[in-house]
């Protein structure tokens, strides 16, 4: 049996390719046929980077439609590669010796900007250790130009240990070439299929039960492919749908995403999700813990009050009851409401709110102790901890910028709810107006007597003295004292 696609057969509408001298230049089959004025066979191709000459039109023709107007590009045969098998990539690239191009790419520059070899010390015993397959437990093929899985049941056989396999950037399409790997693969936990641009998901995948772990960014899934996906993955636990253009939640049978019993991490960064709506057909999955929106087109945030909740299947189970991390960086938020909505989640310690208007104080956001104020239980805001100094300081500050505020606009404090709490907590008391009831104070009653006394033996011995000093004086203006 052969390892490789029969050439004979030429090419076909909708197969993955690479540049034959580029494995990371992909593109996808558009059209194979003559071309006017010109003579053979040629391959129109729509390049994923975008790297093209036309819109697949020559001279006024239209062989096919590409994404853009220069992303296509009518190409001979023999400058495309159909692929490789996933052994064959394997044996490239933990089996061959390095070529004399690749030795002299290892090299660092020098003060004088001048090339300085480099030598891997121990790359005999990596090499040795790589090439015994059956020992290998993980493998990174990304892009190998791997097309299709091989000869049948060569795979087990071959690297029968395999944990983690990444195949980020091939030509893997069909959903059927995966359920092969992962088949043959009965140790895989973490499989990567990044910018590998899937088909619709049309027939049955065997279940893969030993997947935890599944890469799916740039993959063209939609939600529906995920649900399709969700029967064979009966024990994921991580998924990654990073930039696959989702806008919608669609659960099959019900409001609410059902299954998943075992996923912790939801990664749906870099969509196209605006409504809130879509995201709580998410919180019915009972282990779920992280969150990923980041980059989406987020405007608001809210929690179900006691009605909606009410409104939800018969379920004794609150929504997103374990969730700890929820990361909303570079969306629309602007409001505080979807701020203070944060604090009904029952277990989020960590969120990310940077790149929205709510956090760029150059166009009417609030600062970062603002926000850390009135969110209560938040432990990492914006990636970074809140420590408890940090806490303590902010919602001091915070109380005191209200206050001020109050004295200007009294209906101004139904828009901060932890206000009364944080007072009470820190027994901070109004600020009062100068002039009182008996009338306008002296200058002299707005200062404070301070007694300094001189503690440094090189400046010799000093009675202390007393000085007044206005209340609004500094630490470091004291010091100069």
């Amino acid at each position: 049996m052969q390892d490789s696609p029969d050439s004979s057969h030429g090419f076909r509408v909708g197969q993955r390719v690479h540049s034959s001298g580029d494995s990371r230049r992909i593109g996808t089959v558009k059209y194979v046929g003559p071309v006017e004025g010109y003579s053979g066979t040629w391959v129109g191709v729509d390049w994923d980077n975008g790297e093209g000459k036309h819109d697949g039109s020559v001279n006024g023709v239209q062989y096919f439609h590409a994404k853009s107007e220069r992303s296509g590009s009518l190409v001979r045969a023999p400058n495309l590669s159909q692929g490789i098998s996933l052994l064959e990539a394997l044996e490239k690239r933990y089996r061959s010796k390095s070529t004399n191009d690749e030795e002299d790419e290892m090299y660092v520059l020098s003060t004088s900007n001048n090339r300085v070899s480099v030598q891997l010390v121990g790359k005999d015993k990596i090499q040795d250790k790589l090439s015994r397959f059956e020992e290998l437990t993980n493998a990174s093929l990304a892009y190998m130009g791997v097309s299709f899985p091989g000869i049948p049941d060569q795979i087990n056989t071959t690297v029968p240990n395999m944990k983690e396999l990444d195949l980020t950037g091939n030509l893997l399409s069909d959903w059927k070439d995966v359920g092969k790997i992962c088949g043959q693969l009965p140790a895989l936990q973490a499989l990567n299929l990044s910018n590998n641009l899937m088909s619709p998901y049309k027939s049955e995948l065997p279940p893969l039960e030993s997947i935890r772990i599944l890469v799916l960014n740039n993959t063209g899934v939609d939600w529906e492919q995920v649900e399709l996906l969700r029967q064979s993955l009966t024990a994921i636990e991580e998924l990654h749908l990073i930039g696959n253009n989702i806008s919608r939640v669609l659960p099959m049978s019900s409001s609410f995403v059902q299954g998943f019993n075992s996923l912790r991490l939801l990664n749906l960064d870099d969509n196209c999700i605006a409504e809130w709506d879509e995201v709580m057909k998410l919180s019915q999955l009972r282990c779920l813990e992280q969150l990923y929106l980041n980059k989406n087109c987020l405007n608001s945030i809210l929690y179900p009050d006691n009605g909606q909740q009410n409104e939800l299947e018969a379920t004794s189970y609150w929504p997103f009851q374990n969730l700890r991390c929820l990361l909303l960086g570079d969306n629309n938020i602007g409001d505080l409401v979807s701020v203070d909505s944060l604090n009904l989640f029952p277990n989020l310690v960590e969120t990310r709110l940077s790149e929205n208007p709510i956090a760029d104080t150059t166009s009417g956001g609030v600062p970062r102790f603002v926000l850390i104020a009135r969110l209560a239980k938040i432990k990492v805001f914006n990636g970074s901890e809140v420590t408890p100094r940090e806490r303590k300081d902010s919602e001091i500050r915070y109380v005191r910028l209200v206050i001020s505020r109050l004295h200007a606009n009294a209906e101004e404090i139904k828009q901060h709810p932890r206000f009364s709490e944080l007072k009470s907590l820190y027994g901070i008391e109004d600020e009062r107006p100068s002039t009182g009831a008996s009338g306008p104070q002296t200058i002299g009653s707005g200062f404070l007597s301070i007694t300094l006394k001189c503690v440094g033996a090189s400046m010799g011995e000093k009675q202390p003295f007393t000085k007044k000093l206005p209340a609004t004086t500094t630490v470091g203006k004291l010091k100069f004292l």
